[in-house]
């Protein structure tokens, strides 16, 4: 069985490089929001992620999951709605898991789900973030588990992800803002569950550049 370390500066970049997708993609997002909550995932996402960079240029954590707390931190405090709550609790289960010595990002991701689903109390099939991080995070430890390098591990989460966000489409949404529509939330896709697979996907462009500068 593998595992999938990463060091501070994979962290620092993967962080990074979500940010750069929350800034591209924050109007998509919030189109995504318009249709079932409040219109402004897109906006809350971009703050809160340019809030991390900003921590992360000036800071200089010993240990990765130094930097996911540091971001879990300033998710919570700087994303506005329910969204800064649920990530940042990811984020800070994750850097908790990976203070262990022996732990690994793909137990720590586990983590994070298991921290947001019972903040937020969310299932697959619900219509929210939980349905693009299950698929991820299975996808991740099932290639790991079978030898896979951490770049391909990586995209396969990212692909799961993906695929999680837009099986939201014909879903009725059960949790969230998106719940108060009834049958009118069928439809439409969860920019939770959209944001979830960019971070994801993030990660997965993060591990395939490092693998080519390693080539």
């Amino acid at each position: 069985m593998g595992t999938l370390d990463v060091d501070v500066a994979t962290a620092r970049a993967w962080l990074q490089a979500a940010a750069t997708s929350m800034d591209d993609h924050a109007d998509h997002l919030s189109a995504l929001d318009a249709a079932i909550g409040d219109g402004d995932h897109g906006t809350n996402m971009r703050r809160g992620f340019s809030a991390v960079a900003d921590k992360l240029a000036a800071a200089e954590p010993a240990t990765a999951g130094e930097l996911l707390t540091l971001t879990g931190r300033t998710l919570i405090s700087t994303v506005g709605g329910a969204s800064g709550p649920l990530y940042g609790s990811i984020f800070r289960a994750a850097g908790k898991r990976l203070a262990e010595p022996t732990a690994d990002l793909a137990e720590a991701l586990r983590d994070g789900l298991e921290a947001v689903q019972k903040l937020g109390g969310a299932q697959p099939g619900d219509k929210t973030i939980v349905d693009a991080y299950t698929p991820a995070v299975d996808a991740l430890a099932a290639a790991v588990a079978d030898g896979a390098d951490p770049a391909g591990a990586a995209r396969a989460a990212a692909t799961a992800a993906d695929e999680g966000a837009q099986a939201t489409i014909p879903l009725l949404a059960r949790k969230g803002r998106a719940s108060y529509l009834g049958e009118r939330s069928i439809g439409h896709q969860d920019p939770g569950a959209t944001s979830t697979a960019l971070i994801f996907a993030a990660l997965a462009d993060t591990l395939e550049a490092a693998r080519q500068g390693e080539g």
